[in-house]
């Protein structure tokens, strides 16, 4: 390992040493985190599992009654925006490009939003149908309330999570688009991995939630 790979701080200017770590410390912190979180959702998706095996008429039953145009709406809304940040680092990392990042940036949050305000809608929907699990649930089959719990916990950490990435995505493309010495190609990486994973954890959800004995 040589210094060139690791410059070593200067101690007559401390505050300089976070610009001088290699840009592998950012990508592996992120990495160990949200190994943690998918032992978080693990642990949800197993419950659900357990629920499935134990209760698959209800789980089925409530299925169906879950929109799944307004699901299939989202995964396609969520599967552009991973494009597109992807896209945004890139060019942060392309110096004739960089000005689009911000751009970039700026509409993978507009479509998290976007995600946001449909999954607003279809829980209104679930609302009105007295799908809400303890306030005049409408299913009677066995099984049926504990899909409606998992449901809405599941995807209400994942839109925590995502409305997360939104904030985080935002503050980025304003640096991008200020320039801002913070706003380096290896940050937007590790806030890209953050966003791909809130991406692959509804790519998990969507069938657990839609597709359960749908065609049945």
């Amino acid at each position: 390992m040589t210094a060139q790979s690791f410059p070593i701080a200067d101690p007559r200017h401390p505050g300089n040493e976070e610009a001088l770590l290699p840009p592998e410390v950012g990508r592996l912190g992120m990495w160990v985190f949200l190994a943690t979180e998918v032992l978080f959702f693990g642990g949800l998706g197993l419950a659900y599992f357990y629920g499935r095996t134990h209760w698959p008429q209800g789980f089925a039953i409530a299925s169906r009654h879950t929109d799944v145009v307004l699901g299939t709406v989202n995964t396609a809304l969520l599967l552009t925006s991973s494009a597109v940040i992807a896209l945004a680092h890139a060019c942060s990392e392309y110096a004739p490009r960089r000005h689009w990042a911000a751009r970039l940036l700026w509409l993978t949050a507009a479509l998290g939003i976007a995600f946001l305000a449909v999954k607003g809608v279809e829980y209104r929907k679930e609302w009105y149908e007295h799908l809400v699990p303890r306030l005049g649930f409408s299913l009677g089959e066995e099984g049926a309330e504990l899909f409606f719990w998992l449901y809405f916990v599941m995807t209400g950490l994942h839109a925590v999570h995502l409305a997360i990435g939104i904030a985080g995505v935002s503050v980025f493309a304003w640096g991008c688009s200020s320039a801002r010495p913070w706003a380096r190609a290896n940050r937007i990486e590790a806030m890209a991995l953050y966003w791909h994973f809130v991406d692959v954890v509804w790519i998990f959800l969507y069938p657990m939630i839609y597709l359960v004995d749908r065609h049945s």
